[in-house]
């Protein structure tokens, strides 16, 4: 399966993004999804996760009460809502699917998409 996130930006604090993970060549309804995101000069970090049947959600403290992540399989798309945006966000986003439930929050994903930008600055 072939990931694709979209729907980065430049966005002022306090604002909002949704971010799209578009699956293809694949079902995304057969894996679990992942967003993860690294800032410059920092190592890729976990941020949320959410299973096959959308049922349960992970999320790092940073993004617990903030970020949002769902589902639409009719779609193929995985999103995560960002809301209460703050400049410590800014990273590129990654999304990532495996078909392990275990471990969600490592980096160890089978499928990887390219990244989308989000910086956070006024």
């Amino acid at each position: 399966v072939q990931l694709q996130a979209s729907g980065g930006g430049l966005v002022q604090p306090g604002g909002t993004l949704r971010l799209s993970c578009a699956a293809s060549g694949g079902t995304l309804s057969r894996f679990h999804v992942g967003w993860f995101r690294q800032a410059p000069g920092k190592e890729r970090e976990f941020v949320s996760a959410i299973v096959i049947s959308g049922r349960n959600t992970v999320y790092a403290d940073s993004a617990k009460g903030r970020f949002t992540v769902s589902r639409d399989d009719v779609l193929n798309t995985a999103y995560l809502q960002m809301s209460s945006l703050k400049p410590e966000d800014t990273a590129v986003y990654f999304c990532a699917a495996r078909t392990s439930i275990s471990q969600l929050t490592s980096g160890t994903y089978d499928y990887w998409g390219q990244g989308t930008q989000v910086t956070v600055s006024s």
